[in-house]
């Protein structure tokens, strides 16, 4: 038990630390070539909390585990929006700026529903994979050019997103008052690059000897435990946030993980690694997801918050999910 364990947990945290670090070099980096902020903190920054669902999903498909791969996609979108969302309304009703909610709700909206066809249809492949990416990359070049002339009380998703993960490390901007020597911030993001590979195997290692223990399909596994694991991060984050009463960060968050989770992580992983999503995935948990990204929206437009009842709601729907997968 202690075998399957300590690599499960030894991953994560190497995930979790490997990205801080591989985000926070990178930036420094990039600031020291005359970045600009704001290209910084919508895209180093902002997509700092994904590298973990990342590196897990792609050395799963890798290493033959689609379950793993794309449970964990599909497990933390899902877990983005029950859990952390709910989590982070209990604590403090999220404000919702209408600019997020049109241009980046309605993105992350089309892109599950694009993903979940899909993966019903056809089998994923690098072309689909491709597609995706290209269409993550139009998108964050459409917000760049979007946020350099909104005003304050416009700012989308991605902006939102990244200044949520700034309010809680503080030291991922692109404002370094000390000009390190550039080969200290290029170590930095090449150690924390290993730290996340080397995560990521073991996280996939010991997800999969869990699986073959506890006699459940890899896929539960990926759905609970290793996208709760890899989703800790937009957790912290969230809930900071919401802790700090900047309810839109927390809302930006989620739909900023969850755009990336679909289109930058999904589409990463078919073309890397083109495989069919397994059938309870596609015939089940994407229509979930599908769902309840539907639920969440509808929520947040009525009004332009999520309640604390609202909130309440979406973490017994979370646990009814978790309860009706378990033993699957």
């Amino acid at each position: 038990m202690f075998d399957i364990w300590l690599p499960l947990v030894g991953g994560l945290l190497l995930l979790i630390l490997g990205g801080e670090f591989l985000v926070r070099g990178a930036v420094q980096v990039a600031e020291r070539f005359g970045v600009s902020p704001l290209v910084i903190g919508l895209t180093l920054v902002g997509f700092g909390t994904s590298a973990p669902e990342l590196v897990t999903s792609v050395r799963a498909a890798l290493a033959g585990a689609p379950g793993i791969a794309y449970g964990n996609i599909t497990g933390s979108n899902i877990a983005n929006i029950l859990l952390i969302a709910g989590l982070s309304a209990l604590i403090a009703p999220i404000a919702v700026q209408s600019a997020a909610l049109r241009r980046d709700g309605g993105v992350m909206l089309a892109a599950t529903a694009v993903f979940a066809l899909l993966a019903a249809t056809v089998p994923v492949t690098r072309a689909a994979g491709l597609a995706f990416v290209l269409v993550l990359a139009a998108y964050v070049w459409f917000a760049i050019r979007q946020e350099r002339t909104a005003p304050a009380a416009e700012h989308g998703a991605l902006f939102d997103k990244a200044a949520a993960l700034e309010g809680v490390d503080p030291a991922l901007t692109a404002a370094t008052p000390v000009r390190l020597p550039l080969w200290r911030p290029l170590g930095t993001a090449l150690g924390g690059l290993a730290l996340v590979i080397g995560g990521g195997g073991l996280l996939v290692d010991g997800a999969v000897e869990l699986a073959h223990m506890m006699q459940v399909s890899e896929t539960v596994i990926g759905l609970t435990i290793v996208a709760l694991g890899t989703s800790a991060p937009e957790l912290a984050t969230s809930v900071a946030a919401a802790l700090r009463r900047q309810g839109e960060m927390a809302f930006g968050n989620i739909i900023g993980s969850n755009i990336y989770n679909i289109l930058g992580i999904g589409g990463a992983t078919a073309l890397i690694a083109p495989s069919e999503v397994p059938e309870r995935i596609a015939g089940f948990d994407n229509v979930v997801m599908l769902g309840v990204t539907l639920g969440f929206l509808t929520l947040a437009w009525t009004g332009l918050r999520v309640s604390r009842r609202e909130g309440a709601a979406l973490l017994v729907g979370y646990a009814a999910y978790v309860w009706w997968l378990w033993p699957a």
